[in-house]
């Protein structure tokens, strides 16, 4: 059987220099102290790393980079989503000529008003079928406008290659749908960070989440206390998470989640452009949260 991943992983950021390059040693110091954490693996290259602005060499040198820095254990998991199914299976095998063990795989959205359930299915089961690496399903809504519907991915779910989704709707109905019409050995991964708890607790293996990279403790604690049953510290803990979810990743966005990490110690620094810094009262109530949750933490 295929293995299916579990667990919390943290949504990387990709650095740059003042220059707008990719900081290979950022990078590096980064995966480093993430490696001390218990956080299940990594996830190179999906939203939050802004891939969508980065050049093919610079996804290579970001993959790579992960790979080497990551400790023996840790999942990796590569974004090779693209707009054209032979894009993304070349990006898919790249991935795993690279070391990577899953492929994260966004819908296709660009031509969308043209694009229908058969679309999806068609692309996603030769994507699988051309894959070296078990494929991961990637609906996130809010970037694409494209929601994968229960039934699709029923559908896809029984392709042996395709292994599981990472559904960052946020909705809890419809994890629950997804999780009571797949297969058990269906990974179900939740990328809303507000939702943690509510997704595991109807049957989510786990979660993808932008807010793990500035917060991985608190997010893998949450995952931490269901498996050992204390339900009621994780509620208390996720509604915590709450607040620093829409602070930190729904009203700032990838700039706030790179600010926050500024004052965790980890190495945030600035978006690429068109993205712009966080504003001074954004930052002061990021500060604010940050402070909360991880007292030792700097404040602006």
């Amino acid at each position: 059987m295929l293995q299916r991943p579990k667990g919390i992983f943290p949504a990387l950021t990709t650095p740059f220099n003042s220059d707008e390059s990719v900081s290979v040693a950022a990078i590096r110091e980064n995966i480093q102290l993430y490696n001390q954490t218990k956080i299940a693996g990594y996830v190179a290259l999906g939203s939050t790393g802004e891939s969508v602005m980065l050049s093919r060499d610079e996804a290579d040198t970001v993959l790579a980079t992960v790979r080497e820095a990551a400790s023996p254990g840790k999942v990796l998991i590569a974004g090779t989503g693209a707009e054209s199914t032979a894009e993304t299976i070349a990006r898919t095998k790249r991935a795993a000529a690279l070391g990577y063990q899953f492929a994260l795989v966004k819908t296709p959205y660009y031509y969308k008003p043209v694009y229908r359930a058969e679309t999806y299915i068609r692309h996603y089961r030769a994507v699988a079928d051309a894959s070296p690496i078990p494929v991961l399903l990637y609906s996130v809504p809010q970037f694409t406008g494209i929601t994968l519907e229960t039934l699709e991915i029923v559908a896809l779910s029984a392709h042996p290659n395709i292994v599981g989704i990472k559904d960052s709707s946020g909705n809890i109905q419809r994890v629950g749908e997804i999780v009571a019409a797949t297969s058990p050995d269906f990974a179900v991964l939740t990328g809303g960070s507000a939702v943690i708890y509510p997704a595991l607790a109807v049957g989510a293996q786990g979660a993808i989440l932008a807010l793990a990279a500035a917060l991985p403790e608190k997010c893998a604690e949450v995952y931490e206390l269901v498996q050992n049953g204390r339900h009621s510290e994780a509620r208390q803990l996720q509604l915590a998470l709450v607040d620093a979810s829409k602070q930190i990743v729904s009203e700032a966005g990838i700039p706030g989640v790179k600010f926050a990490m500024d004052l965790r110690g980890y190495r945030g620094g600035p978006p690429r452009l068109p993205l712009l810094p966080v504003s001074e009262e954004k930052k002061q109530r990021i500060a604010a949260v940050v402070s909360h949750l991880h007292p030792a933490a700097a404040r602006v």
